[in-house]
């Protein structure tokens, strides 16, 4: 795995990397693949304190626990299929692919089941995934079935020519009818599993929404991406004051259990990466969405 340093001020080779979603290990790990010669910066052996600067190459060529995925018979809720890609309406609850420790019941294990025809852009354990939606986040997600197809939209969503649309029930009166937040995101140096508003190792981070509905305690949001940082609408959101109802992580207010945070996927445009048309597509609410939603605007 190559990885090209995107940093603002020198940073310790180890503090970056485990910062960063492609890598996706502790520091601890990432020093035993120093020491042991796994991990060099443009061609050469470093240690543990050096200090990456823009535009280094981190080279990783060993990763010390293999994955392997398996087809698994779980239903799929599919929007859209083609020779080319596919449109997949995923479950709260959901994983999107396999990781260290979790290696069934994801998506992924659905998709190598149902279908021969993956692309394998991302490797054997992200076949198929262009963009990625939470666990706990339900709704629209894109599939490509082969390399050609992957490329084009992977190449779309660097241009933020897909356009994600969601909907989210947040805590508090927004009085604002529309905004946007503009407001890096990075991983919190507190906690390595969540991401917060930060100057330090972060890339742009850009989030629109408008107003569908203000209640007693709440507000309905219909929030748009600019860009797809891991737990985007989840950090800004929290990050003005008014976090995702039932968030987990990221709200400190009473959580309904059994259930993530009320964020749904709700509609996906496109441009077909073969015929090069505009597609669109939409799912509602699912319906314990809005049994949980329903709780929540009665309080």
């Amino acid at each position: 795995m190559k990885i090209v340093v995107e940093v603002d001020s020198p940073v310790r080779i180890d503090q970056y990397l485990s910062s960063i979603d492609e890598v996706d290990l502790t520091r601890a790990k990432i020093q035993k693949l120093i020491d042991s010669e796994n991990i060099k910066v443009n061609d050469k052996k470093v240690k543990n304190s050096y200090k990456v600067v823009n535009g280094d190459t981190v080279d990783i060529t060993y990763v010390p626990e293999e994955i392997h995925a398996e087809g698994e018979n779980i239903p799929l809720d599919i929007v859209y299929e083609d020779d080319d890609i596919m449109v997949i309406n995923k479950p709260s609850g959901m994983v999107v692919h396999p990781s260290v420790g979790n290696t069934k019941h994801t998506l992924v294990n659905a998709l190598i089941y149902y279908s021969k025809n993956l692309s394998n852009i991302n490797g054997e354990f992200r076949p198929g995934i262009v963009h990625r939606i939470d666990k706990d986040t339900s709704g629209l997600l894109l599939v490509a079935k082969n390399d050609k197809a992957h490329l084009f939209l992977e190449e779309e969503l660097k241009k933020h020519n897909i356009v994600r649309t969601y909907i989210a029930l947040v805590n508090g009166i927004i009085n604002h009818d529309s905004g946007k937040i503009n407001a890096p995101i990075g991983r919190s140096k507190q906690d390595r599993k969540k991401m917060e508003v930060t100057s330090s190792n972060s890339k742009e981070a850009i989030t629109n929404f408008k107003v569908l509905e203000r209640y007693k305690n709440t507000t309905l949001l219909e929030v748009k991406l600019e860009t797809g940082r891991t737990h985007q609408i989840r950090v800004h959101m929290k990050y003005i004051g008014h976090p995702v109802c039932n968030d987990p992580v990221y709200s400190n207010n009473k959580n309904i259990d059994n259930y993530g945070q009320l964020l749904h996927a709700k509609e996906l445009t496109f441009i077909h990466p073969v015929t090069k048309k505009e597609m669109t597509f939409k799912t509602d609410l699912p319906d314990e969405f809005k049994k949980i939603m329903e709780e929540y605007i009665e309080e």
